[in-house]
């Protein structure tokens, strides 16, 4: 008599998730991370070759760890074979930049070992995933050939020899990619399951499948339980993920026994890998505690007053920490893998750093005095031939930058100490006495000059309009042409006595009813003539064209602007007021051109006037 039986799907497509998270089948590089290095480190670099070579010549490739491990140890006796190469090279008087640590025959062939590890490591790599990819479209087939069987109506001892064909089929296919077992397990497990509920099979071969199940399964659970007594935690763990595997491949139990068994696995998986965490969180807390030492010492030496350091003494105290720092720095173990080579390099850096400025020191004392009494001597001589100068501006910047530079020139030998001083400050003092005789005399033109225009003023206002207004514009245009004969004043007094002057003139303008261009043109006319009569005339009078040109250029864009702008508004309801505005802002646009105009014109004629004498 048979019936129909259907395993529920329990155990085997529940995820294996204990408190910390559990890999089904873990990556080469999940478990090249999680490795530690068990090799006793060689004390040479020849020992350290010759280990590196027997793994390189093993059959199975070397763990990075052991790699790692190794390759640190080298560079870290090399390291320290050059610094002591290179505080003898500068104890001897070397120059630290002269320093060049010889070619290291060793490390040629540390880098081709771990460049046949790389490749061998990258050869296998290469293999496993293709044939990962190569069961993972093995087992697929198989769920397809499953699938068919649950559809098929053949003789079930046809079948059911088919399933258990199939099934031992997919036991024999190992590894597949990572990301794709959870997945491909659910697959099989469904088909399988469905298998089962949609073919009536015998009760004596299940029950003979459920029995034979139970004892796998339960000799998993065994071997699981005695990895909670395995001292080598990392190994457990590796060992566990094969225990998934196999537990996978393995059919259901009676389902009386299914959640019984289950949870007796599920409690020892999840005990090692808290154990498993708890290691690695202890490793990690170390290399954290370990970089934080490390990081002391870095800012320990960043910290160093470079400055204070300044007589054989401070430097030779400062030099027995940083070597005790040294020291202390090789007893301190393993940081975190991604900021090894970075702390190290900063380490290193940081001593190199202090070992080359305590070499300069010393050499710098050595040269130090006679470097500085030839810096001064040069600026000496800079300043004498700059003494008898008559460009006071130019000069004044010039040896005020001298007198700064001497400042930061440290001491000379004592014996021309005081002789190149004195001689020094006799070139710099010579050249200020002189100016302050030639500022004083500038000074008091400037003051007559003041006085001459404050007479003029009182001149204009004294004009009187209603007794001859012809003369008086005769006698204003006159006072114009004065003014600007008349040099310079002081400079603190030149915008107020300006204002003044054009004050002056507006009053006995407006009296006069002469139009402000025309007052403008005439004022312009005259700075011609003052332009026209100096150094330089004709250049003074095209870079004046040029700025006129420029303003006549402005201004006729913005008339343009303007104008656009009309043709809008006259179309415009309620824009009289703004139109009013806008055409009296044309013609002043237009009134500034023509003035514009008219100066470019009397410019030209004072050029032309000038070219023909």
């Amino acid at each position: 008599m048979t019936e129909n039986l259907a395993p529920e799907l329990s155990e085997d497509q529940q995820a294996i998730v204990p408190e910390s998270k559990e890999v089904d089948q873990p990556t080469e590089a999940q478990l090249e991370t999680s490795e530690e290095s068990k090799l006793t480190v060689p004390e040479t670099k020849e020992e350290i070759i010759a280990c590196l070579d027997n793994l390189a010549k093993q059959e199975a490739i070397p763990t990075r760890a052991d790699v790692d491990t190794l390759k640190q140890a080298f560079y870290k006796i090399k390291t320290t074979e050059i610094n002591e190469l290179k505080e003898k090279f500068i104890a001897d008087g070397g120059d630290v930049k002269d320093f060049e640590p010889a070619q290291d025959p060793l490390e040629d062939q540390l880098k081709e070992l771990l460049n046949n590890i790389k490749e061998k490591r990258a050869k296998a790599i290469e293999a496993e995933d293709k044939l990962r990819a190569e069961n993972l479209a093995k087992k697929l087939q198989i769920i397809d050939k499953i699938k068919d069987l649950t559809e098929s109506t053949d003789d079930f001892n046809k079948l059911y020899k088919e399933f258990k064909d199939l099934q031992q089929q997919w036991n024999e296919i190992k590894a597949v990619p990572a990301g794709e077992v959870n997945n491909l397990w659910k697959s099989y497990q469904v088909y399988t399951e469905k298998f089962y509920d949609l073919i009536k099979i015998n009760n004596e071969f299940r029950d003979y499948d459920f029995k034979k199940n139970l004892e796998l399964k339960t000799q998993i659970i065994e071997s699981t339980e005695k990895l909670l007594e395995e001292s080598d935690i990392v190994s457990a763990f590796h060992q566990l993920q094969n225990f998934h595997q196999q537990w996978r491949e393995i059919g259901p139990v009676v389902k009386e026994l299914r959640e019984e068994i289950w949870d007796r696995f599920k409690s020892a998986s999840t005990e090692i890998n808290k154990r498993y965490q708890a290691h690695f969180e202890g490793m990690k807390a170390q290399e954290e505690n370990n970089l934080a030492e490390k990081n002391a010492i870095c800012d320990a030496l960043k910290a160093i007053d470079y400055d204070a350091l300044n007589s054989y003494n401070t430097w030779d105290e400062k030099s027995k920490e940083v070597i005790e720092l040294q020291a202390k720095w090789k007893t301190i173990g393993f940081v975190p893998r991604k900021i090894n080579s970075q702390i190290f390099e900063q380490f290193r850096a940081l001593c190199d750093t202090f070992f080359e400025k305590k070499a300069e020191f010393f050499k710098v004392q050595r040269d130090r005095l006679d470097e500085n009494l030839e810096k001064k001597r040069a600026l000496l001589e800079k300043a004498k031939a700059l003494k008898d100068s008559t460009d006071w501006s130019k000069t004044t910047d010039e040896l005020i930058a001298i007198q700064k530079e001497w400042k930061t020139i440290g001491a000379v030998p004592r014996k021309y100490s005081d002789a190149i001083w004195k001689e020094f400050v006799s070139a710099c003092d010579h050249f200020f006495e002189e100016k302050k005789k030639v500022n004083s005399s500038q000074r008091e033109e400037e003051e007559a000059n003041l006085a001459k225009k404050n007479e003029l003023i009182e001149k204009i206002n004294a004009v009187d309009i209603a007794a001859d207004p012809k003369k008086a514009t005769e006698d204003i245009y006159a006072y114009i042409d004065e003014w600007h004969q008349i040099g310079f004043v002081p400079f603190k007094e030149k915008d107020k006595i300006y204002k003044a002057y054009q004050k002056a003139l507006d009053t006995k303008f407006d009296l006069l009813k002469v139009d402000r261009s025309e007052r403008r043109m005439q004022n312009f006319r005259s700075n011609l003539e003052s332009i026209s009569s100096s150094d330089k005339p004709k250049n003074a009078l095209y870079k004046e064209r040029e700025k006129l040109q420029f303003q006549f250029n402005k201004i006729k864009s913005e008339l343009q602007t303007y104008e656009n702008n009309m043709g809008f508004l006259s179309v415009s309801k309620g824009s009289g007021g703004l139109l009013k505005e806008m055409n009296k802002k044309i013609e002043d646009l237009k009134a500034e051109m023509d003035l514009i105009a008219k100066k470019v014109e009397s410019i030209d004629a004072n050029i032309s006037e000038l070219d023909k004498n």
